[in-house]
């Protein structure tokens, strides 16, 4: 008989996330994924002015903020018909960049390593072992015997102290957990090491945004930033060398720590490679745009049908009909009116709330549909569409995360093993790689752009009479973000967020079929019901932003909830 397990709010994520699977025979049989809060901002902007929807739809998330701020006003933009100045789109994507390592990072080591590393167990680590193991797969600076040392002392004093908050919500001895003592401690070391390298991140978009979180230097035609070589109150020569400085210690860090760690985690885990694959139809959006139109990018985008590369399609512009016209949402099992499937630009935000119903509705978040078919999206998507795509440097950076994992496990390792939980975070890794690398290239790109005597940065915006419709999509962290807005007479008539994790963590759409999560889960061993790892693991494989899906907004007496996780 059939055993339920919810776990209600997920950890280490953003947002309140709601998990209930059916268990039977120590595998899940039927998944439910529930966003707990309602989002309200597209209500909020009925009847604003277009060019101040980038700053409110920021704050839909406290971390995931300068992703909206792209998305809107490139909605905005596309909606005009504008162009942007060159360096204004080298600032933006330097700024979408830096978000990403960040994110990227973050994810890994501070969201989802605990799910795979069992901290207490490091304290058995020989640290001199740990140091040549880490020696022989990377030459990063910080992989000596004495800093092995000094991270096993500082933890013995973490425990003998009983101050493991900063790895709390792990399951220590979990039966799941495979890592031998030195590889434990070799990652406790570095995730004490990127939760100072993500800060270099963080600087570059808070250099160039103004600060971060919530960038304040975006507008409609382009960015704020002044450029000038010789005045210390604009983008000069010393904030692009601080810059640059910054990318080459993110760029050493990515490629000699993050790439390495999860081709050696995934070695461990390859049993993990046949789990968590659930809807493999892939979609990811072009970005980084080379020139002021939108119609040349750097990273490619597209859709793949079941798994197929040889299916992929391309998206080639930001006006590209076949992203436009593909994109639906239903709400047959969402907490709001209706149930057909509705295109963004005659969506409806209309709550209606009936409690949780496994077979009625049971979540705040709307089910995304891409030509009636539900998604996947997120870096395992990108990394895949732009292999298909013949990208060169992904197919580098995933060549060679999958022979570091082929030479560990011992066992040749294929591209198909990416269908699955661990798949998503090498993809993420991978993507990681190749987005680093970008961040010097549009550096150079900008210096290079500002040495022609260029300083040009916006575009005045004019808004016509009647009514115009518009799309910002752009690939953020976690997958295919797009605003879309109606405009009439100068004022936002309709706006509408379908964001990653809404595509990921959907309930079932309008046909019944699961979403991302839900299908993933089907399958998926759970060794104790007490202490559901396996379910965690899946679930933060696609890092989920819930805040970014839904949004709280009580309109009684304008207080936030507030739930205490145990």
């Amino acid at each position: 008989m059939a055993q339920r397990i919810t776990i209600d709010p997920i950890t280490r994520i953003e947002g309140h996330l709601r998990i209930d699977v059916d268990v039977d025979g120590g595998r899940v049989k039927k998944a439910w994924s529930s966003g707990q809060m309602w989002r309200g901002v597209e209500l909020i902007l009925l009847g604003r002015d277009p060019r101040d929807a980038w700053a409110i739809t920021q704050r839909i998330c406290g971390v995931c903020t300068t992703v909206h701020a792209i998305a809107s006003v490139r909605a905005v933009e596309n909606a005009l018909q504008m162009e942007v100045p060159l360096n204004a789109q080298y600032i933006r994507n330097l700024i979408i960049l830096a978000h990403a390592v960040h994110d990227h990072i973050v994810h890994f080591y501070h969201l989802s390593a605990l799910d795979w590393v069992d901290v207490t167990s490091a304290l058995k680590a020989d640290p001199d072992a740990t140091a040549r193991l880490a020696e022989s797969l990377s030459s990063w600076h910080g992989n000596g015997k004495f800093e092995m040392r000094a991270v096993k002392e500082r933890l013995a004093g973490f425990v003998s102290g009983g101050q493991l908050g900063i790895f709390t919500n792990g399951y220590w001895g979990h039966p799941a957990m495979k890592l031998p003592p030195e590889v434990n401690l070799l990652a406790v070391a570095h995730y004490l090491q990127a939760l100072d390298i993500q800060r270099r991140a963080n600087k570059i978009v808070s250099i160039l945004g103004s600060k971060t979180p919530h960038i304040q230097n975006v507008a409609v035609g382009g960015v704020s930033n002044a450029i000038s070589t010789d005045s210390q109150s604009a983008l000069g020569v010393e904030r692009l060398m601080a810059i640059k400085g910054y990318i080459d210690e993110l760029a050493d860090f990515v490629k000699n720590v993050y790439l390495v760690d999860v081709a050696a985690v995934g070695a461990f885990y390859a049993d993990w490679t046949k789990y968590g694959a659930g809807v493999t139809n892939y979609l990811a959006v072009p970005d980084i745009p080379l020139d002021t139109k939108g119609t040349q990018f750097a990273l490619p985008g597209g859709y793949i049908e079941n798994r197929s590369l040889d299916s992929f399609k391309p998206i080639k512009t930001f006006s590209d009909e076949f992203w436009v016209k593909g994109v639906a949402e239903s709400a047959k099992h969402s907490w709001y009116e209706g149930s057909a499937a509705l295109h963004p630009y005659k969506g409806e935000t209309k709550p209606q709330y009936t409690d949780f119903k496994d077979d009625g509705k049971y979540s705040w978040l709307k089910s995304p549909t891409f030509y009636g078919k539900p998604a996947q999206v997120g870096p395992l998507a990108r990394v895949l569409c732009m292999l298909a795509a013949g990208h060169e440097p992904t197919k580098k950076y995933a060549t060679a995360a999958l022979d570091t994992v082929s030479a560990l496990a011992k066992t040749k390792v294929g591209l198909d093993a990416m269908h699955s939980t661990i798949g998503r975070h090498a993809a993420r890794a991978v993507s990681c790689a190749v987005q680093v690398d970008m961040l010097a290239d549009q550096w150079n790109l900008l210096v290079a752009n500002i040495a022609k005597g260029d300083v040009k940065t916006y575009n005045k915006p004019t808004f016509p009479k009647g009514e115009i419709t518009g799309q910002g999509y752009h690939e953020a962290p976690r997958g295919a973000l797009s605003h879309w807005v109606v405009i009439e007479d100068g004022k936002i008539k309709n706006y509408q967020c379908v964001v990653p994790s809404t595509w990921n963590a959907c309930p079932r759409n309008e046909k019944d079929e699961a979403g991302p999560y839900e299908a993933s889960l089907v399958d998926n061993p759970v060794a104790d019901p007490e202490k559901p790892l396996e379910v965690l693991r899946t679930v933060h494989s696609f890092d989920p932003c819930i805040a970014c899906a839904i949004h709280l907004t009580d309109t009684e007496n304008g207080s936030a909830i507030t739930v205490q996780a145990k």
